[in-house]
């Protein structure tokens, strides 16, 4: 085993070409993750215009959200279990439909209890649609799957830019409703597609008696201690967070003591390869969601530019990683994931600096524009070659298992990493009598020391991806 940071030898024949079906297949199951991010956005935007046509509060219309996030929460542990039930075609089939059906309820729903628990229903389809894409894509892209990842990630990248647009639009010439409606033409495209494009499922192998008692543990003990963490300022929330840490504990006891017969097997970490690469994804999403949070804050609150103008100058980092996400599959094949995991983890921490510098000093547009960019091309650069070389170190066979227990772990990683850069932001605040900008600078430090620690995480991924084995990649 080398420690060495050496690429592997090029290939000068070229890339090996895909198998048609490949791209057929990632056409096709993307569209989820496309929807569901799209309609996250739009909502988020309509949230004003849904409390005054149904006069909620927004303390109520706020549950439009939360409530979405913890049903994903409650369904994502099932998703292998139900993979061994009904197969991943099937599966996928009757979460797009009833995603689709969801969004029908929502726009139709004339109160704002009735259109929380359809969004709940949303949340429970919706959140099984990504993993189950991640994982239908591993299985026909093999060793291939950071390249084909790369592509396919665009879309999803598109979606949170094009969402405010959207939204802007159908909120000017039609109702609210309406931002649910679109889904309707994209489900039915999208069921039809997958029903005839798709590749069928194989006979399904014999099912794992469901561990009730493991879902009753691991289910409400994610939805607690997520809601906990986004709410840990407050003494409910704290007391969520707490109960939520309890149940998880009891759920990892548990899972201990039933091996495989547990909803999730956590034997799975015990491979070296899937642990790095679940563990870079847990810090590359916390790293990715405290910087979310911490930027525009100190652009608006800091600074004192306004949300509208923010927005645009935040534009070039999701230029950065649109830029980078197609040429990933090549990288990697050149150079490693390893390396570019690495590279992309460094390239963040140096284009961090410069924050430092301006909240000592002053305001830089063309430094924030080029610091925004690069740094948008090395945190893009992260996610595919940690998350590819996590599924395919780990049998076909398990690859449900393996979606389920990487995306519940990279799911902890924002709250978590923004409740601890903002516990550190509060910290000065209190003492400067307000978020002026000299408040932010121990943030970005600690925003920093998180991108050091998922540098040391990336550094240890396999040199390069070899293909779906017990034994796992090269390292």
């Amino acid at each position: 085993m080398t420690s060495k940071l050496e690429p592997p030898p090029v290939d000068r024949s070229g890339p090996e070409p895909l198998d048609p079906r490949v791209w057929k297949v990632a056409a096709v199951v993307f569209l989820g993750p496309l929807m569901t991010q799209l309609d996250s956005t739009v909502v988020n935007v309509s949230l004003s215009s849904i409390s005054q046509d149904l006069h909620a509060s927004i303390d109520s219309v706020q549950w439009i959200v939360s409530g979405y996030l913890l049903a994903l929460a409650l369904t994502l542990p099932l998703n292998a279990w139900l993979v061994d039930r009904l197969g991943a075609k099937r599966l996928y089939l009757v979460c797009f439909s009833a995603f689709t059906l969801a969004s029908l309820l929502c726009g139709l729903e004339r109160t704002i209890h009735g259109l929380i628990w359809a969004r709940v229903i949303q949340g429970m389809a919706g959140g099984l649609l990504a993993p189950m894409a991640q994982m239908m894509l591993a299985h026909v892209a093999g060793k291939h799957l950071a390249r084909v990842l790369g592509y396919t990630a665009m879309p999803v990248l598109i979606a949170p830019l094009l969402g405010p647009v959207v939204a802007g639009v159908i909120l000017k010439y039609a109702g609210w409703p309406w931002l649910f409606y679109i889904n309707l033409p994209v489900g039915i495209v999208a069921v039809s597609l997958a029903i005839f494009m798709l590749p069928g499922d194989r006979a399904p192998r014999q099912a794992r008696p469901f561990d009730f008692f493991g879902f009753l543990l691991i289910s409400p003990g994610l939805g607690l201690l997520l809601y906990g963490l986004d709410h840990s300022s407050t003494l409910e929330g704290g007391l969520f967070l707490l109960s939520g840490v309890i149940l998880v504990g009891a759920f990892v006891w548990h899972a201990i003591r039933k091996n495989t017969d547990a909803l999730i097997d956590l034997r799975l970490f015990t491979n070296r390869v899937f642990s790095i690469g679940a563990t870079t994804q847990f810090l590359n999403n916390g790293a990715s969601y405290a910087g979310q949070m911490l930027i525009p804050l100190f652009l608006m609150t800091g600074c004192g530019i306004s949300p509208a103008k923010a927005g645009w100058m935040l534009a070039p980092m999701g230029l950065g990683m649109m830029l980078i996400y197609p040429s990933l599959g090549f990288l990697t094949d050149r150079f490693g994931c390893r390396a570019v995991a690495a590279g992309g983890a460094l390239l963040a921490i140096l284009t961090t600096f410069p924050f430092l510098w301006m909240a000592q000093n002053r305001l830089s547009p063309s430094l924030l524009a080029l610091s925004l960019l690069v740094r948008g091309v090395g945190q893009g650069a992260i996610g595919v070659p940690s998350m590819s070389a996590a599924y395919i170190s780990v049998p076909r066979e398990q690859l449900a298992l393996a979606t389920t227990a990487s995306n519940i772990v990279q799911r902890l990683g924002g709250p978590i990493a923004t409740t601890i850069v903002g516990m550190v932001l509060s910290f000065p605040a209190s003492h400067f009598a307000g978020l002026g900008v000299h408040a932010f600078t121990l943030a970005f430090v600690a925003l920093i020391g998180l991108q050091v620690i998922l540098l040391g995480s990336a550094g240890r991924l396999p040199i390069r991806i070899q293909s779906n084995s017990p034994h796992g990649p090269t390292e």
